[in-house]
């Protein structure tokens, strides 16, 4: 992601919770695999515009129930 400087100009451009979103969204799942389809599609979504994960309902350690697992 880092040696592309148009994606590195739109990852600045978020939000720190925007980025926590894309970070959370990806590191979440458990598979090697399964991040780095994260991560392509994470840079093909940036790439269209779009400035968080679709049909993400939010990092889990945000939410008061899940706050423990994140300790």
């Amino acid at each position: 992601m880092t040696s592309d400087a148009h994606i590195l100009a739109k990852w600045d451009g978020l939000t720190p919770i925007q980025r926590n979103e894309w970070i959370c969204w990806t590191t979440i799942v458990k598979k090697p695999e399964t991040r780095a389809e994260h991560i392509e599609r994470m840079v093909a979504e940036l790439k269209e515009g779009k400035r968080q994960p679709c049909c993400w309902p939010g990092c889990p350690h945000r939410r008061p129930k899940a706050r423990k697992w994140f300790k």
